[in-house]
């Protein structure tokens, strides 16, 4: 299983950006897919999952500013990021579970600068 993301890139504070992540390869059923981040010098934070059944989980920095969905017939995740922050600067992993195994993507980097 590969996983491709898209989306990252400069964005000034206030403004928005979507992530997506396809899966692609001998897939049999994902279960739950994700973003997480890794900011300069700090350690990789899940930023929100979701499930099979659409069930969502959000780190509390990003609490009604991103929405995670997926369309599982594409295989695809995303992430609308809104009101983006500084403090948003980060490499954006996309992963995807599939039964007892982990496939993440190669991250894309969102760098919210003026």
């Amino acid at each position: 299983v590969q996983l491709q993301a898209f989306g990252g890139g400069l964005v000034q504070p206030g403004g928005s950006l979507t992530l997506s992540c396809t899966a692609s390869g001998s897939i049999k059923r994902i279960n739950a897919m994700g973003w997480y981040r890794q900011a300069p010098g700090k350690q990789r934070e899940v930023v929100a999952d979701i499930n099979g059944s659409g069930s969502t989980n959000y780190i509390d920095s990003v609490k009604g500013r991103f929405t995670i969905t997926r369309d599982n017939t594409k295989n695809t995740v995303y992430l609308q990021m809104n009101s983006l922050k500084p403090e948003d600067t980060a490499v954006y992993y996309c992963v995807a579970v599939e039964g007892t195994n982990d496939y993440w993507g190669q991250g894309t980097l969102v760098t919210v600068s003026s």
